[in-house]
């Protein structure tokens, strides 16, 4: 198939929906809302559906990659945010190297896991 793909967009759940639409709008996603439960959060491009829909499973098992140009930076400003202090179970993991480039990581309210990256650039 030879289609030219515009977007990609995962859904992803929250235990407390009005929880997870504060915490992202706090991370600086644009919320807009679709229904009652269901809210497109985008920044620039990029965007995810948010759903008013807890399944402990799916929850668990959800994972996102968010590419970054520099993660260090990133990581400062995820600090300056004081996230965890603000929304109970949301934890922030500093950043680790790996083989491929550097990343940290950010639980949501509902424990989605965020990996937060930036690639190493090939010479």
């Amino acid at each position: 198939m030879e289609h030219r793909a515009i977007s990609i967009r995962p859904f992803i759940g929250a235990k407390d929906f009005e929880l997870s639409r504060s915490f992202y709008r706090d991370l600086g996603f644009q919320e807009i809302v679709l229904t009652p439960a269901m809210s497109l959060f985008k920044r620039e491009q990029l965007g995810f559906y948010l759903q008013d829909a807890f399944v402990k499973d799916w929850i668990d098992n959800t994972m996102v990659f968010l590419e970054v140009e520099d993660v260090a930076r990133y990581w400062n400003d995820l600090l300056a945010l004081n996230l965890p202090g603000k929304y109970k179970d949301v934890k922030l993991t500093p950043i680790r190297v790996d083989y491929w480039g550097r990343e940290c990581f950010l639980h949501d309210p509902s424990g989605i896991l965020w990996h937060i990256g930036e690639f190493f650039k090939s010479k």
